[in-house]
């Protein structure tokens, strides 16, 4: 299956189950890490066509998404002589892509790259849409770039391999589209468990072609695309209080979008019963759902650090019953402060 994503000159396809041969002209170089590469690297190998191949290994974890990250990468570029003709790939989950894509961005001026992603979270966002960036003791993500690949290739065989927590902190993101852009998709979660090879290419297909149309529409993120951020506000915020090592991001967005829905029911803007419904697909694939905040207000400050936050407001993307979603930064913030306080 092939999805094309339109975005002019910088339109690309990404194929799902199709990945037999890759051609390249110049060097390539391979981002990845220790789990995935012994995995999956010789997979990629075989079916790699090109001048000159050099391997790149970072460790695996949120963690090791920084700026040392990207100076280790960049080095090896060098010292390999990759030029503006060369072509990176990532092959990993999340991390692996949202790194890569910023070496590429940055690496003389700008370099093709191609995302090959191993996790059903990459899958179904991360490697779709061009978002680049590592994190800082300030935030996540704040240092990145909007920066295309050149195609995107998912194989669901990659997630045979897949951890039972990895597979579900992917199917948060899936849930996350589902809520906010497609109730038919959230009844499938409903009513399927995931358990067959069918199904899983039925949700990253259909997560991929609402992605797809969502950036295709809004590129860098200054409408429609901020509502794929759905529980990230929080999240992230969860996320640095915990030093990113306590959660994995979509055990992370499952508690966010827990929060953001108690706010947007406190607001009005979705039912107990919608709530209790996201809750317990939630569950159902054993996300956690429930966060002990220490300290309310140091917790609400780091909302600012958010990058969708403008002109000092706080920039909440909230379901408005399910299969929509609604954007605010006008929110009180008694109500933001009353909600928080649900999870103290």
């Amino acid at each position: 299956m092939k999805i094309d994503l339109s975005l002019g000159e910088k339109s690309y396809s990404v194929f799902i189950d199709e990945l037999q041969e890759i051609k390249l002209k110049g060097k390539v170089a391979i981002i990845t890490n220790p789990k995935v590469g012994g995995l999956w690297l010789d997979f990629l190998l075989q079916r790699l066509k090109c001048e000159q191949k050099f391997i790149i290994t970072i460790p695996d974890g949120e963690e090791y998404k920084n700026t040392a990250s990207v100076e280790q990468i960049l080095e090896k570029l060098f010292s390999s002589k990759l030029d503006r003709k060369s072509t990176l790939i990532a092959l990993g989950g999340g991390v692996i892509s949202d790194i890569t894509g910023f070496c590429a961005s940055i690496y003389e001026r700008g370099i093709d790259f191609i995302n090959i992603p191993t996790t059903l979270l990459a899958q179904v966002d991360a490697s779709v849409g061009g978002k680049t960036g590592v994190n800082n003791r300030f935030g996540k993500n704040l240092i990145g770039s909007f920066y295309q690949p050149r195609a995107v290739y998912c194989e669901s065989k990659f997630l045979s391999t897949l951890p039972a927590r990895e597979f579900a902190a992917g199917v948060a993101e899936a849930v996350k589209m589902a809520v906010c852009f497609d109730g038919e998709l959230f009844k499938f979660f409903e009513t399927h468990d995931l358990k067959s090879a069918d199904e899983i290419s039925h949700i990253i297909a259909r997560c991929v072609a609402i992605k797809a149309d969502v950036v295709a529409r809004d590129e860098r993120e200054s409408g429609i695309r901020a509502a794929l951020n759905y529980g990230h506000t929080f999240a992230h915020a969860i996320e640095q209080s915990t030093n990113y090592t306590r959660f994995l991001h979509g055990e992370a967005v499952a508690i966010g979008m827990s929060m953001a829905n108690a706010l947007a029911r406190r607001l009005g803007k979705l039912s107990g019963e919608q709530e209790e419904r996201i809750r317990a697909v939630l569950q159902k694939f054993a996300l956690p759902v429930e966060f002990k905040i220490k300290d309310i207000d140091a917790f609400y400050e780091l909302f600012f650090l958010d990058k969708k936050s403008e002109n000092g407001k706080i920039k909440f993307i909230l379901p408005d019953g399910i299969g929509k979603f609604s954007i605010a930064d006008d929110i009180d913030k008694a109500a933001v402060i009353a909600t928080l306080r649900e999870f103290a």
